[in-house]
C-alpha cells in the first residue's frame, strides 16, 4: 500500500456519497508498500479501505480482482471485498484513477511471525486453494516468468547502482531458472503475493487475506514458493529460520497436499521467486517519484534470498 494520488476531502466525500457507508468522519493515507494509493476512511458507520489504482494495476484487470474476491468471500476466506454502490457497482473514478471501497479487516501484519503464525497464514493458503478449484476466471500473471527478462533488461545497467555486477549476477540466476522451470505443473487462481504484510492475524489466528492485486492463474506451487521466501527470512534477508520454513509448508500441506512434483520444484520455483521481487523492488528503486508517499523495498533483500536458496538446495526437503 502506498499514496501516490492525494484525495481532497470534498472529492472523498461526493465519493462516499454514492454509498450507504455514512458521512466522511477522517481519511488517513497508508503509507506501506508500493503498488495503489491507500487510505484509512472513517466514517460515521464504519472504517473502509479505500483504493486508488495506479499505474501497475491495470483497469481491465480489476473485474478479475473483484471476481476473485468476491468468490473467496462467499466461500467464507477472510478477504476484504469491494463494497458495491447503491446502483451494485464496486469499481469507480476517483482524482482520475480506478477506485473500489473495501471492506476494513481486523488484525494486524507482523513483521516477526513465530512458526506457529507461519502454520496458521499457510494454512489459510491452502484454504484459499481448495476454495478456488472451481474458479472459472482466469488471468495472466503480469509478473510471471516471461516478464523477468525483459523487466531486466529495461532495468539494464542502472541495476547496478544498487550493487556493483548485479546486472551479471541476475542474468546468470534468471538462465539457470528458465532452463528447469516446470512450467507443466497443476495451475490455479494464486494470491502471488502473500508477504507477512499481506496477512492480518490476532494472536495465532488469521483474521484477513490482502492485497489480491497481483492474483493470477499460475503455478499452484509457485504460490507457496512466494510465501516461503517471504517469511523464512528477515526483513534484509537474512537469518533463515528452519522452524518458520517447517511450519509453511506442515500448514500448508495439512489443508492442501502437495504433489511430489510440486515439492521437487519448490527450490527453482523459490529462486525464481527471488528472482521476481528483485526486479521489481529494483524497478521501484530506480523509478519511484521522489515526492510519493511510498516507502521502498530493498532488492538486495532479495539477492540475500536467492544467494541462500542456490546454497540450499534441499531447503524443502
Amino acid at each position: 500500500m502506498a499514496v501516490y494520488t492525494h484525495v481532497s476531502a470534498e472529492a472523498l466525500s461526493a465519493f462516499l456519497a454514492r454509498y450507504d457507508v455514512g458521512a466522511l468522519v477522517s481519511a488517513k493515507g497508508i503509507a506501506e508498500g508500493v503498488e495503489n494509493s491507500n487510505y484509512l476512511v472513517e466514517t460515521t458507520q464504519d472504517r473502509f479501505i479505500l483504493t486508488l489504482y495506479e499505474k501497475r494495476v491495470a483497469a481491465d484487470d480489476l473485474p478479475f480482482f473483484m471476481a476473485l474476491l468476491d468468490h473467496l468471500a462467499a466461500r467464507g476466506l477472510p478477504v476484504p471485498p469491494a463494497i458495491k454502490d447503491r446502483e451494485g457497482r464496486e469499481i469507480q473514478q476517483l482524482e482520475g484513477r480506478p477506485a473500489c471501497l473495501i471492506r476494513f479487516l481486523p488484525g494486524v501484519s507482523l513483521s516477526h511471525p513465530t512458526p506457529a503464525q507461519a502454520c496458521a497464514a499457510a494454512e489459510a493458503m491452502g484454504r484459499m486453494h481448495r476454495a478456488v478449484a472451481n474458479f472459472a476466471e482466469t488471468r495472466v500473471n503480469s509478473m510471471g516468468i516471461a516478464t523477468w527478462r525483459p523487466l531486466l533488461e529495461r532495468c539494464g545497467t542502472d541495476i547496478n547502482t544498487i550493487a556493483p555486477g548485479l546486472f551479471d549476477r541476475v542474468v546468470a540466476a534468471l538462465d539457470a531458472v528458465e532452463a528447469t522451470w516446470p512450467a507443466t505443473l497443476p495451475t490455479s487462481a494464486i494470491h502471488a503475493d502473500l508477504f507477512p504484510d499481506n496477512v492480518l492475524m490476532l494472536g495465532n489466528g488469521v483474521t484477513g487475506l490482502i492485497d489480491f492485486y497481483f492474483a493470477c492463474t499460475d503455478l499452484r506451487a509457485y504460490d507457496v514458493a512466494v510465501m516461503h521466501t517471504s517469511w523464512l527470512f528477515d526483513g534484509r534477508g537474512e537469518n533463515p529460520d528452519a522452524a518458520i520454513g517447517r511450519a509453511l509448508l506442515d500448514g500448508y500441506t495439512a489443508i492442501h497436499p502437495l504433489l511430489p512434483e510440486e515439492r521437487a520444484a519448490l527450490p527453482v520455483l523459490a529462486r525464481g521467486a527471488c528472482i521476481r521481487f528483485l526486479l521489481s523492488r529494483a524497478w521501484d528503486w530506480i523509478h519511484t517519484p521522489a515526492d510519493a508517499l511510498v516507502t521502498r523495498k530493498d532488492p538486495l533483500a532479495y539477492l540475500r534470498r536467492l544467494d541462500w536458496y542456490e546454497a540450499n538446495p534441499e531447503a524443502f526437503a
